[in-house]
């Protein structure tokens, strides 16, 4: 499956526009890695561990749109955004959004 934030993929006409898609994943934030993500805060670099979590959320929210896409007889999702938001009391829940065109090329 083609995945482009683009409109449009070079040398592949779009043949029909299926719709609108999306994933997302909501993920929590535990206090192990709150006081390991502190420590960063405070001596600086970077946080690995919410790093990781980001990661893996993103990568699930893409799995999900994907998924969507081919069971509507997609090969391709253009014009793709991803948005990250924190939720929850105090932050304490990671959302990661991705939303697209699922088309068919």
């Amino acid at each position: 499956m083609i995945v482009t934030t683009t409109t449009l993929i070079e040398g592949r006409p779009v043949q029909q526009y299926l719709g609108i898609i999306t994933g997302e994943v909501i993920a929590g934030a535990n206090v192990v890695r709150d006081i390991f993500a502190s420590f960063s805060d405070f001596f600086g670099g970077r946080s690995g561990k919410y790093e990781e979590v980001l990661a893996r959320a993103r990568d699930e929210a893409m799995a999900e749109m994907q998924a969507k896409a081919a069971a509507m007889g997609a090969n391709a999702v253009i014009g793709v955004d991803i948005d990250y938001e924190v939720l929850g009391k105090a932050g304490s829940m990671l959302m990661v959004s991705i939303s697209g065109t699922a088309v068919l090329v």
